[in-house]
């Protein structure tokens, strides 16, 4: 909503075709001009994306035709920030944190569900089915690639270990008929616009409760699903595993999309490195005798 009125107030209601690459470009400066900044101007033009993509596949309209967004077109600005992932000592306060009420509880454990699930985003958790389930395994592709990479589709598996089924007992569907989903998310039947919504209103109950768990626990970093997934990558690449397994882990097409996932460890290591070029400044200068 805060980005529909965002985008009235700049330019009214407006058809698909007039949201061409110049309107975006203008919509954009006047953002700025009204000293937002840009990481507030991907905020507010994610959604008009995903309505575009949802409008495509329901076939109100073409992609060719009309599709503002890409490479050689409009790209929605992305600002990176160093600290989305926590460490080890971060993410134990989280797991042994006593919950104040059910909400919490609950957005705690989607929370690690996704965490352990590869870092799977609330979308990929609200569409999975007990059909995705096979013995120990959990295997799923990812809904952000369903257009982009249907010649190729990069199924995700997943070990489902006791904190996972334990999280499935507690908050999933009782009948575990194969085309259920596992959690209470999704019903069959739904629009895509209304299953955006539900997806949306998912991500927020997570995001607002888990946020007030950080507060609570004093942890510098607003707590996310995104910190969920930048967590699970972060941890895979400190325990020493290639950063090809985990950009196949993610369910990525590109690997420099896991390289910027993977870009504030990266940092943190090369301070680490650098430190230890001054290891010397310690060593004890041997005392030179005088003949």
């Amino acid at each position: 909503m805060v980005s529909y009125n965002s985008l009235k107030k700049f330019g009214g209601n407006v058809r698909f075709v007039e949201v061409t690459v110049s309107y975006l470009r203008q919509y954009e400066a006047w953002m700025l001009n009204r000293e937002c900044s840009k990481t507030t101007v991907g905020i507010y033009l994610r959604p008009l994306r995903a309505v575009f993509n949802i409008a495509i596949e329901d076939g109100i309209i073409k992609r060719e035709k009309c599709y503002p967004f890409g490479r050689k077109k409009y790209l929605i600005p992305n600002s990176r920030n160093p600290k989305k992932a926590l460490d080890m000592q971060g993410l134990a306060k989280i797991y042994h944190h006593k919950t104040a009420s059910e909400n919490e509880e609950y957005a705690k454990d989607l929370w690690f569900f996704c965490y352990f699930g590869n870092g799977m985003n609330p979308k990929d958790l609200a569409h999975l089915k007990f059909k995705n389930i096979e013995g120990e395994y959990l295997t799923f592709e990812r809904a952000k690639t369903e257009l982009t990479a249907r010649t190729n589709p990069k199924p995700i598996t997943v070990y489902v270990n006791e904190d996972m089924r334990r999280i499935i007992d507690r908050w999933g569907n009782k009948d575990h008929s194969p085309n259920n989903y596992i959690f209470p998310v999704l019903t069959p039947g739904l629009s895509t616009l209304r299953e955006y919504f539900k997806v949306t209103r998912l991500t927020s109950f997570i995001n607002e409760w888990t946020k007030t768990i950080g507060e609570t626990l004093g942890i510098n970093i607003k707590l996310t699903t995104i910190v969920s997934r930048h967590s699970f990558s972060t941890q895979l690449k400190r325990s020493g595993v290639s950063t090809e397994f985990i950009q196949e882990a993610l369910g990525h097409t590109d690997i420099r999309t896991t390289e910027n996932y993977l870009d504030s460890f990266e940092k943190e290591t090369k301070k680490e490195f650098a430190g230890k070029l001054l290891a010397f400044k310690t060593v004890a200068t041997p005392k030179i005798e005088s003949a």
